[in-house]
C-alpha cells in the first residue's frame, strides 16, 4: 500500500461542496471559508449561491459558485472545470447534494424514485469519478467525502427511497475506496453518516403522505456533520457516524435486527408525521430548485449541538470495543425513551438487546445505565 494522501489543514484547501445552498452544504460552506478555505459552492438555485458567495467575500474570504445539477455529468464536470479555473484545483470534494421522498414505497410514483436515485446516487457517482481524476494527478492528493446517512446501513419505513439510495450511496463508496486503496492512489474516500439533523429536509422533501412530514429525535444541529466534514477532510476516516442517535439504530439493526424492525414500524412511523395536514405536493426539492440559504430546518423539539460519540470516534478516545459499548448504552436508553419505559427497566431493555443478537456477540460490552 501506498503512503497515502498529504491532506492540507483545512485553510489551506480549496473544497468544493455540492448542494451547498442549504442544510448540511450550506453548513459546510460557511464553516469552511470561516476557517480560511476557498469554496467553490454548487446548487441548482442561482441566486441562493450568488448570495452565499458575496457572503463569503464580504468576510474576507475566497468563493466561487457554480449552477449545477448534480444529476448532469457536464453540470459536475463544469464544477471541477471552474475550480480549476479559480483557484488552480481543489484538495477536497464533498457530495452532498441530496432530495427527499417521504411515503410508502406502494405509493411513491417510480419516476419520483428514479429522479431522487439520479441526484443521491449518480450525483455522488459523477462527483466521486471527477474528484479522483483530478486528486490522482496532484502531487498531495487529497479527500472526497460522501454524505450518506444512518439509513444507508438502517432501513427507515416512510423514507424507503432514500434508504434505498443511500444504501447504494455506501455500496458505490466502500467499493470505490478500495480501488484507489488498491492502485495506491493518493485519495482518502470517506462515508459520513449524519443521525436525524435539523435541516430543511422535511420541507424540502416531496411528500406523498396525507400529513406533514417530520424527524424522528434525537436530532442534531447541521454543525455536527460541518464539523466531521472538515476533520476528514484533513485526516483519513473510512466513515463515521454523526451522532449516537444513528449509531445506536445500525448497532440495533446489526445485532439485533428484528427488534430494531419492531421499534422502526411501530415508533418512527409515528414520529413521522406531523398532525397538520399535508403542504401543496408541488413545494419540494425533488422537481425544482429550493434551497435559500437555511440551515436549520423547522424541527421543534430539542435539538443537541454537538455529539461526545462523534468526537470520540474521530478522535479515537475509546476503544473499538469501548465505542460500541456506548453505541449499545445509547441504543438501550433510545429504546426506553420511544418505547415509554421508567428509568427502572433500564436493565430490562439492555438485556432485551443482550437476547435478541447473535450468541457469538454477546461478549460485546454492556456499560451500565
Amino acid at each position: 500500500m501506498g503512503t497515502g494522501p498529504n491532506l492540507k489543514s483545512v485553510e489551506d484547501q480549496v473544497i468544493v461542496i455540492t448542494g451547498a445552498s442549504s442544510g448540511i452544504g450550506l453548513t459546510t460552506a460557511r464553516m469552511a471559508a470561516e476557517r480560511g478555505a476557498s469554496v467553490v459552492v454548487a446548487a441548482r438555485s442561482e441566486d441562493s449561491l450568488r448570495e452565499l458567495t458575496e457572503e463569503i467575500r464580504a468576510d474576507g474570504g475566497e468563493a466561487e459558485y457554480v449552477v449545477a445539477d448534480v444529476r448532469n455529468r457536464d453540470d459536475v464536470r463544469e464544477i471541477a472545470a471552474t475550480a480549476r479555473e479559480s483557484f488552480g484545483g481543489f484538495d477536497t470534494w464533498v457530495n452532498n447534494a441530496g432530495t427527499f421522498v417521504y411515503g410508502k414505497l406502494q405509493e411513491v410514483p417510480v419516476e419520483d424514485m428514479r429522479d431522487l436515485f439520479e441526484t443521491n446516487y449518480w450525483g455522488v457517482v459523477y462527483g466521486s469519478l471527477e474528484a479522483a481524476e483530478h486528486l490522482k494527478q496532484t502531487e498531495d492528493g487529497g479527500a472526497i467525502i460522501n454524505v450518506g446517512s444512518v439509513v444507508s446501513d438502517q432501513a427507515v419505513l416512510l423514507q424507503g427511497t432514500y434508504s434505498a439510495s443511500k444504501h447504494a450511496v455506501e455500496g458505490f463508496t466502500d467499493a470505490f475506496r478500495m480501488e484507489l486503496e488498491e492502485e495506491d492512489a493518493p485519495v482518502s474516500v470517506t462515508l459520513v453518516k449524519p443521525s436525524a439533523i435539523d435541516t430543511p429536509y422535511p420541507s424540502h422533501a416531496k411528500n406523498h403522505m396525507d400529513v406533514e412530514t417530520d424527524i424522528p429525535k434525537p436530532v442534531y444541529a447541521p454543525e455536527t456533520v460541518a464539523r466531521t466534514i472538515l476533520f476528514c477532510a484533513e485526516r483519513p476516516r473510512r466513515d463515521v457516524y454523526v451522532g449516537s442517535g444513528g449509531k445506536s439504530i445500525q448497532l440495533l439493526g446489526r445485532y439485533a435486527p428484528e427488534l430494531a424492525d419492531r421499534i422502526i414500524e411501530t415508533v418512527f412511523y409515528r414520529f413521522q408525521r406531523k398532525k397538520t395536514p399535508r403542504r401543496p405536493r408541488q413545494w419540494n426539492s425533488l422537481d425544482d430548485a429550493s434551497g435559500n440559504l437555511e440551515e436549520r430546518g423547522k424541527y421543534d423539539g430539542p435539538v443537541m449541538e454537538r455529539s461526545l460519540y462523534t468526537k470520540a470516534s474521530l478522535r479515537s478516545a475509546l476503544s473499538g470495543a469501548a465505542l460500541v459499548g456506548v453505541g449499545l448504552t445509547a441504543a438501550a436508553l433510545y429504546l426506553r425513551s420511544k418505547l415509554g419505559r421508567s428509568d427502572g427497566d433500564a436493565g430490562r431493555v439492555r438485556e432485551e438487546i443482550r437476547e435478541s443478537v447473535d450468541p457469538e456477540d454477546s461478549r460485546l460490552p454492556f456499560p451500565r445505565l
